[in-house]
């Protein structure tokens, strides 16, 4: 009778997981992928890279967003070969062994843990805009229960309503590119431009582009990095899309050349449209730029748009954070809470979870309100640049493996292998060596250290039985087919 009740609970588990794991197309992965990477980092952060560097920012973004593209090829690989709900961090316990697992799916938990922190910061901020008398914390306290309650849902609603929060700001954003391109060419006077005028020789005529120096640029790449941090939420859809072979590579390929376009465009027209330090000197330096501009509703509708693009990141946060929490318990390397299944098909121990990780925001905000985005996205930024220096390994560690053993070779390889992928590691090594360069991003490293000494430990005194053991992946690339003679 147990047995019975034991096989029928597992077929009802195996049976959500796979309306829940085969629900996302192709639109879906796409906008969900945008959603998390297109958010506080472009709308509210990039002034924060702009002060640091100047013009010359927009060489931050181009480098940053090679490197990623980089990562994702190497994930798309990997997700091909290995379609699974727990992604890189099984792809880490496979090649690299079970602590390296452990590591990387605990640590893209806490990497979005706080980006949402980021994020729910940067929604207060910008309901700041409309009602500056009232405290931050309370706005983030009541983000955190609307969208707690909206990541209840069924995994099919959620992909749909970010599919659609996603759009709105990716329609904004080709808005802002073409409306502020047309600005520079015909030369429109802002309306609180101190006198300078639009045009490309604002990039140029400030101080240069590199007005602060090559010291400037590398100090921008704390920024840069955490704007582009939450595209590999395309790997960890993987296991939930319709089909993996056409979808990730169609996501991989596209998603993160649309990101770097999106910042390299938008923040070109915007050093355009004003001298770069002025960018971003109240609040987000959409909303100053259009306020500029003289249109009595356009800071109303654009502050709409960027907390529209502030849910949608906290959203995609909260998501990926929980697929990778699922997959973990199911290693063996989290409670086995985290594995259990609503009736619409939703890890809700995950969404509780990262609901109360959140609730850190609501003290952050309510104690030191100025500084804290540029400490949580420098540590954001650490755990971003592990992750894809994890992913960056697992890849080459099965690279190896696929030639020691004969194995069929990928679907979906990485290009310029192996050498782009050494330099992109490399570049991932300087970033985090940035970090502890200079002093305002330092607490990084300093809270990234003691999180991996925590790891260690959590991983010594509490994994045990099969989380022990390397994760068992099934291999479903096709063998090529042979071709008989004539």
């Amino acid at each position: 009778m147990q047995q019975t009740k034991l096989a029928t609970e597992s077929s009802v588990l195996q049976a959500a997981g796979t309306a829940l794991s085969r629900g996302l197309n192709v639109r879906h992965i796409r906008f969900m992928a945008l959603g998390s990477a297109i958010g506080t980092g472009l709308f509210y952060g990039s002034a924060s890279a702009i002060q640091k560097a100047g013009p010359a920012v927009l060489l931050a973004y181009i480098i940053g967003g090679a490197a990623v593209f980089m990562v994702m090829r190497a994930l798309g690989e990997m997700a091909v070969r290995h379609p699974v709900s727990g992604s890189f961090g099984q792809y880490a316990s496979k090649y690299l062994g079970p602590f390296a697992g452990f590591v990387t799916g605990w640590t893209y938990v806490f990497e979005m843990a706080i980006v949402a922190i980021a994020d729910v910061t940067a929604f207060s901020i910008y309901m700041g805009f409309w009602f500056p008398q009232v405290d931050r914390w309370i706005w983030v306290l009541s983000i955190i229960l609307f969208l707690g309650a909206m990541n209840l849902l069924s995994v099919k609603v959620f992909g749909e309503l970010e599919f659609w929060f996603s759009l709105i700001k990716v329609v904004a954003i080709i808005a802002m590119i073409v409306g502020g391109a047309a600005i520079v060419v015909f030369g429109f006077q802002t309306g609180d431009g101190g006198g300078v005028a639009p045009g490309l020789g604002n990039l140029v005529n400030h101080g240069g582009l590199f007005p602060n120096g090559f010291e400037g640029l590398l100090a921008a790449f704390a920024v840069v990095m955490f704007a582009f941090g939450g595209i590999e939420t395309i790997g960890i859809t993987a296991g939930e899309a319709t089909n993996p072979k056409k979808v990730i590579p169609q996501a991989v390929n596209t998603v993160p050349v649309r990101v770097l376009l999106f910042y390299v465009l938008t923040l070109g027209v915007l050093m355009s449209i004003f001298p770069w330090n002025e960018i971003g000197s109240s609040g987000s330096p959409f909303v100053q730029i259009f306020d500029g501009l003289g249109i009595p509703a356009a800071p109303h509708i654009l502050n709409a748009v960027v907390i529209t693009a502030a849910l949608s990141a906290i959203n995609s946060d909260i998501f990926g954070a929980g697929r990778i929490l699922f997959g973990l318990a199911q290693q063996g390397h989290a409670p086995k809470s985290f594995s259990k299944i609503s009736r619409h098909g939703v890890p809700w121990m995950t969404v509780v979870m990262m609901g109360g990780i959140l609730l850190v925001g609501v003290v952050l905000n309510a104690v030191i309100p100025e500084d804290v985005f540029v400490l949580i996205a420098s540590i954001a930024t650490f755990a971003t640049v592990w992750v894809w220096v994890m992913i960056l390994a697992s890849h080459v560690a099965m690279k190896r493996e696929i030639k020691r053993k004969g194995l069929p070779a990928s679907e979906f390889g990485s290009p310029l292998w192996p050498f782009a992928s050494i330099l992109t590691m490399a570049f991932m090594a300087m970033v985090i060596v940035i970090l502890g360069v200079f002093e305002d991003t330092r607490i990084a490293l300093y809270v990234g250290g003691t999180w991996l000494v925590l790891l260690f430990v959590a991983y010594k005194l509490w994994v045990r039985g099969g989380g022990l053991r390397r994760a068992e992946l099934v291999d479903e690339t096709a063998a090529l087919p042979v071709v008989k003679a004539r």
